[in-house]
């Protein structure tokens, strides 16, 4: 009995261990664009049925024999889920500072050729003027601003139109946005960078301020949707459980002392 309570106590502060780890991940990324709350998930472990009398055996209603009880044997992380809910908007009056206003993410080319996903709109312009993430990853499809361009407008359904030496004015590309059946199930790879998984689904390309794709915003960018009251609250409650656990053991400890010394005397 006592090695299962140490080992459910032990548990319980390696749960809430992760637990804090996430909420300090998520506080640190207060001020990162666009960033995306992580929560940390758990599920209690197999149960034991514990002999309280041997002398009957009948069953109750719920299936068990009356003379045991169910004993957990602690809890195990699961999985860490993204909570893609919308973050305010910063004004920066950057013409290539992009938020998006709803769902959907923008699509960017990594070195590798493969795909990658991003909330963050703080794009620049490269060498070649393309437009590239902060990172450099092109945005894709690809938009390329010549150096006889003064000024970009971007609408809210990603059409972009370049106003060049003269005066005159002509749309040079159209931003597409992605969207997820599961956006919760994307892998957070860095960068403000997400891929695609087999949680996520396959991305479903479309024209901003569409059917279910949210619209751009051109000169404002999306800041962190954490909320630094409702994570403090949470790193209180996930401490005062790390603390009872190690207090459970401090106790369970006492009580093996306790039988031993009843033994020894």
């Amino acid at each position: 009995m006592s090695t299962r309570a140490l080992r459910t106590a032990a548990s319980g502060m390696y749960a809430q261990e992760l637990n804090i780890e996430a909420i300090s991940n998520n506080i640190a990324n207060i001020s990162t664009t666009a960033y995306k709350k992580n929560t940390a998930q758990f599920q209690d472990l197999m149960y034991q049925q514990v002999s309280v009398s041997p002398v009957s055996s009948t069953q109750n209603t719920s299936g068990t024999t009356a003379n045991t009880l169910q004993i957990g044997i602690g809890v195990q992380p699961t999985s860490t889920e993204k909570i893609f809910t919308q973050g305010d908007m910063t004004q920066t009056n950057n013409q290539l500072d992009l938020a998006i206003n709803g769902e959907g993410f923008f699509q960017v080319k990594k070195p590798d050729g493969t795909y990658a996903y991003t909330r963050d709109g703080s794009f620049k312009v490269d060498s070649q003027g393309k437009i590239v993430t902060s990172s450099g990853f092109y945005l894709d499809p690809s938009i390329t601003i010549d150096e006889n361009t003064l000024s970009v407008a971007i609408g809210s359904d990603g059409s972009v139109t370049a106003t060049k030496v003269g005066g005159t004015t002509s749309v040079i590309g159209n931003i597409e946005l992605a969207n997820f059946v599961n956006p919760g199930g994307l892998t957070a790879i860095g960068n403000n960078l997400y891929d695609q998984s087999e949680a996520s689904g396959t991305p479903t390309l479309g024209t901003p301020s569409s059917s279910t794709f949210g619209s751009i915003n051109q000169g404002y960018l999306e800041a962190s949707n954490v909320d630094i009251v409702e994570e403090m609250v949470s790193m209180i409650a996930a401490q005062r459980a790390y603390e009872v656990n190690s207090k459970t053991i401090q106790t369970v400890e006492q009580m093996m002392q306790m039988a031993n010394n009843l033994k020894t005397s």
